[in-house]
């Protein structure tokens, strides 16, 4: 997304001091609720929904990229449906619960027994509201979780007692809200409702009895190739990312209300920091045992050759429009939106460290 040719500094520095203020609030506003574990039970299943930093193959054949070549070329060696040459967010936190990644929900029907770890909902290019995409969004993901559990594909008490949801945005709606011309002054109000949403999404979870809830802080936009082409990939669009800094201090301020609101003795909802954990990566020096260092991390392994081509693309005659880097394992992202397998690997490496603390 591009919103920095719709800001001027004026309106910059303004937000800045919008953000200041909101810090404060959330800073008086923490809880005891924020130092315990995450798991305080042991889940079995896991239900994911969100988008395409969450999608292991909902989004149809024909409709994404991430069905074609090369795509899927280190994990599992084919293309699959993941945004990725290998796996994503949804795959590195089913390895933190403990259990194999849920089937994506467009193969519900394939048996019983793989419907044991959970579902993944989501879908590429969704968002709270609808997008460019005409496909499920959120809300209706978790309307098609609902119908499940109505037809007893699932039951309360497995929800109640080892089931743990994720929540994933990873900023479709500002896309469409530029592609649709919206202005930069009504910028900090659509991210206010689309913060709202969100939330009524993570009080519906709730509502269906699931113990924790875990949702994604937004990632630097301003970070993704997209923007930092510009820079040929070597700076981050800091406007862009006052914006992402917005939406997530309003999302914690409203996760903190949440949890002081919840009767339990533990937090219902917890947030997992991407933007701390990709800026965390960037920033690594490789000073760190087990740690990955990028030496571009804002460089993509996967890129359009020529003006408009974009990975996986293809001519008529089958000739590829594209180039992949000779190891996408030293590569953080994959094309311009989408980390890599290791940038995922080594995203979940940062996270981790923090949801040891909560």
């Amino acid at each position: 997304m591009e919103p920095r040719k719709l800001l001027s500094s004026l309106f910059y520095f303004s937000l800045l001091s919008l953000l200041s203020a909101n810090q404060q609030v959330v800073d008086s506003a923490h809880h005891h609720h924020r130092h315990r574990h995450l798991f305080d039970f042991r889940p079995s299943k896991l239900f994911v929904f969100g988008d395409s930093y969450a999608d292991t193959g909902n989004i149809g054949r024909s409709l994404a990229g991430s069905w074609k070549q090369p795509y899927g070329i280190t994990f599992p060696g084919k293309p699959a449906g993941r945004f990725s040459d290998g796996r994503v967010l949804t795959d590195y936190l089913a390895k933190f619960v403990g259990i194999k990644s849920p089937i994506p929900y467009k193969f519900r029907r394939v048996g019983e027994k793989h419907l044991r770890n959970g579902m993944n909902f989501a879908y590429g290019s969704t968002g709270v509201f609808q997008t460019t995409s005409t496909l499920p969004n959120m809300t209706t993901q978790i309307g098609f979780f609902q119908q499940l559990i109505k037809e007893g594909v699932y039951n309360s008490l497995e929800l109640q007692q080892s089931s743990v949801a994720l929540l994933v945005l990873s900023g479709n709606d500002y896309s469409a809200y530029i592609s649709r011309n919206g202005s930069a002054q009504g910028f900090p109000s659509f991210i206010t409702q689309v913060v709202n949403q969100l939330v009524l999404n993570l009080k519906m979870i709730q509502e269906l009895g699931l113990k924790k809830v875990a949702v994604t802080a937004l990632q630097p936009l301003g970070c993704l190739p997209f923007s930092t082409a510009a820079s040929s990939f070597q700076q981050c669009n800091g406007t862009e990312n006052a914006l992402v800094n917005f939406h997530n201090l309003l999302l914690q301020q409203a996760v903190v209300k949440l949890n002081n609101e919840t009767t339990n003795d533990h937090s219902t909802f917890v947030i997992l920091d991407l933007y701390t954990a990709f800026m965390t990566v960037f920033s690594n020096k490789g000073d760190h045992l087990g740690s990955t260092r990028f030496e571009n991390p804002l460089k993509p392994c996967c890129v359009g050759i020529g003006n408009g081509d974009v990975c996986g693309n293809v001519d008529d005659s089958g000739t590829k429009k594209y180039i992949v880097c000779e190891n996408p394992e030293a590569a953080f992202f994959w094309d311009t939106v989408h980390p890599t397998q290791a940038g995922w690997r080594s995203v979940y490496s940062a996270l981790q460290a923090n949801l040891q603390q909560l």
